[in-house]
């Protein structure tokens, strides 16, 4: 029996998200521990939380999952691991272990696809040294999968939100597009080579961007996951008090995505994500309209988005693209904070 998970769901991926203005709303709410070995919390709405276990050694612990953005389980598990664990590698982590999330409909799938997203889960985690030792399985519907991850660090090499500083360039690892193609496939008006890029990318584990973060001891990156690249901009900046400006005509597109925001393909998170960002953007009188909108187009298992010092930046960027990360490009800068924490151009 051939199965479409897309077929359950009407959001997949980084895109079913809660509105980040929302998410903002409930997180005041909520109270924050205080204990002097939290060296990240949600205070700087950073990737993972970190806690020191000695001087040498700090977990790094964080946890994702959603509905299908593909159709197939298998590459539905795929791409649901190499979200959750993208996290760890933003902060300049080893993922180690990890515990399976996973709500699945008994009564509307056979077992035979709930199998497949396990195994997709288990063969992605094992590229990435990762141990799946357990987890939790709820019978809901539509399907959704993700996992629990604990990595490693060094209390002093944490890689922060916080971390961008004026005169930084600013650089991003993989083209962005997943959330329009995605929505695109499902109306059928995508490509497939399109849409078998953006599976690529979604599977591509971020371990190589961060083993050359790593390398170069930056200070401030983050991943552009469902937030879009605007969001998730914006949360670097007002974490390290600056400016930053991207220019999109810089930015990496995957295949015919500019093509199909023409077309009106604009899926129904990009507008919460725009609504989270616009009090504090800025953006150039003759920016394109399609190139503004695909800003804030949700990503699932993005790229990374580096703050990198100038004395070091073209060697970064020749070293990504070294170790296959092809797209690797300068999109825009940091400067000393302005009367608005993003500018967006053209």
């Amino acid at each position: 029996m051939k199965v479409d998970l897309l077929q359950m769901v009407e959001y997949g991926g980084c895109s079913a998200k809660i509105s980040p203005k929302l998410l903002e709303e409930i997180l005041k709410y909520l109270p924050l521990p205080k204990d002097p070995n939290i060296l990240v919390d949600i205070d700087t709405h950073d990737d993972a939380g970190v806690y020191r276990v000695n001087d040498q050694l700090a977990l790094v612990l964080t946890t994702d999952f959603f509905p299908p953005v593909c159709s197939d389980p298998y590459e539905f598990g795929q791409i649901a691991a190499a979200n959750s664990i993208s996290d760890v590698y933003a902060m300049g982590g080893d993922p180690v272990l990890a515990l399976n999330i996973m709500m699945f409909p008994t009564a509307k799938l056979p077992m035979e696809a709930y199998t497949e997203i396990l195994k997709g889960g288990y063969d992605k985690a094992t590229e990435a040294g990762v141990r799946i030792i357990g987890g939790h399985t709820i019978d809901d519907n539509p399907p959704k999968y993700g996992l629990a991850v604990v990595g490693y660090i060094h209390p002093e090499k944490i890689i922060t939100n916080a971390g961008a500083r004026a005169g930084d360039h600013l650089i991003l690892t993989k083209a962005i597009g997943t959330g329009i193609i995605m929505a695109g496939q499902r109306l059928k008006i995508a490509d497939e080579a399109d849409i078998d890029e953006a599976k690529r990318l979604m599977k591509l584990l971020n371990k190589t961007g961060a083993e050359v973060m790593k390398k170069y001891n930056i200070k401030g990156a983050t991943d552009v996951t469902g937030f879009g690249l605007a969001g998730h901009a914006l949360k670097m900046a007002m974490a390290s008090e600056v400016t930053i400006r991207i220019d999109m005509k810089k930015v990496p597109l995957i295949g015919n995505v500019y093509k199909l925001i023409d077309e009106g393909c604009i899926p129904g998170a990009s507008f919460r994500n725009l609504d989270f960002v616009e009090e504090h953007l800025q953006t150039a009188s003759d920016l394109d309209y399609n190139l503004k909108m695909i800003a804030f187009d949700a990503q699932t298992s993005g790229g990374l988005l580096m703050s990198v010092p100038d004395h070091i930046f073209h060697e970064v960027v020749s070293d990504l693209q070294s170790v296959g990360l092809t797209s690797s490009t300068e999109i825009g800068i940091v400067t000393e904070k302005s009367d608005r924490f993003l500018l967006l151009g053209n």
